[in-house]
């Protein structure tokens, strides 16, 4: 067990106001990156990486990967650290599953990640297309893995199961925070629902993985029991990053994260029994998600694969 105390933040605090040195992107360009960009231009696309401003855009899709994100580009909810759009959506395209679909296949992914938007309006809450275009991408892409991330449904468990029914590779819902920054983090949405959807997942027998944020105002001892919260209901992967404020518009940033303290706490996530940890400034839930399956599937990062 990792005893060693994870970095006093007050010890090795940066002034917020200031971007650390260790926070550098790679600038979008070059020709994999402008061949992504005409792939999602042409299909029609949204990603999560424009939409939500990912830092990682450029040197994802340099990698010829890109999160494909369903469902349109505005959401339902009014999550406070989240640069995509909230509103009320005005249609439903019931032709984006294919276009994913074909998307994907031009890419070629090995590992393809998908989210979408939340849309509570709707009955199932969109359910129906998330499973129509796991199932178009299965048909058109069969070599690859495909990793979903998706919303809590409300709790509607019956959406979440017509999900599973098209039998994704990896199920991936994140927690985002720590239970007492919820109310301001996700205020539409539950800790304990995000438990009781990873714990449903992972009794379907589905592989699990969920990420938190650093730096947006939780303390040592919360990032520690909420870790010990989803190693107890067996998540198998686990993301963390450094939470980047949007806009002044959003949720104001507490402090920059050391890669020290990330270091910290992928020791500790390994040493409670998750099966990989991502854990890194710059790490999103879908970073480098390929090489993340990878080495589950191999035990690489040493806990091995969980049965």
């Amino acid at each position: 067990m990792d005893t060693a105390v994870a970095p006093d933040p007050a010890a090795v605090s940066f002034p917020v106001d200031r971007k650390p040195p260790w926070l550098r992107a790679r600038i979008p360009g070059g020709t994999t990156y402008q061949d992504v960009r005409g792939i999602v231009d042409q299909n029609r696309l949204h990603t999560v990486c424009e939409s939500a401003q990912c830092p990682n855009l450029g040197e994802c899709w340099g990698r010829r990967t890109a999160t494909v994100m369903i469902l349109g580009n505005v959401c339902t909810r009014s999550c406070g650290f989240c640069a995509i759009q909230t509103g009320r959506p005005t249609e439903l395209d019931l032709d984006e599953p294919r276009r994913v679909a074909e998307g994907i296949a031009k890419m070629n992914l090995r590992h393809a990640v998908i989210t979408s938007v939340a849309r509570d309006e709707l009955k199932d809450g969109g359910a129906g297309v998330w499973a129509e275009t796991i199932r178009q991408v299965r048909a058109k892409s069969p070599q690859t893995k495909i990793e979903v991330l998706i919303p809590d449904f409300k709790g509607h468990w019956e959406d979440l199961y017509t999900v599973l029914s098209a039998v994704p590779d990896i199920l991936n819902h994140n927690v985002e925070t720590v239970p007492r920054l919820h109310p301001l983090v996700r205020p539409q949405a539950k800790y304990e629902r995000t438990l009781e959807l990873l714990t449903r997942a992972k009794k379907a027998g589905f592989t699990t993985k969920c990420s938190i944020m650093l730096g947006i105002g939780e303390e040592r001892d919360e990032i520690e029991s909420t870790l010990r919260d989803l190693a107890a209901i067996r998540v198998d992967i686990l993301t963390l990053g450094q939470y980047l404020r949007p806009s002044p518009q959003h949720l104001p940033l507490a402090r920059w994260v050391t890669p020290e303290e990330f270091a910290h706490w992928k020791r500790f996530g390994l040493e409670i029994g998750f099966g990989v940890v991502e854990s890194g400034p710059l790490v999103r839930s879908s970073y480098h998600a390929d090489e993340q399956s990878e080495r589950y599937a191999t035990g690489a990062d040493g806990a091995g694969v969980k049965e």
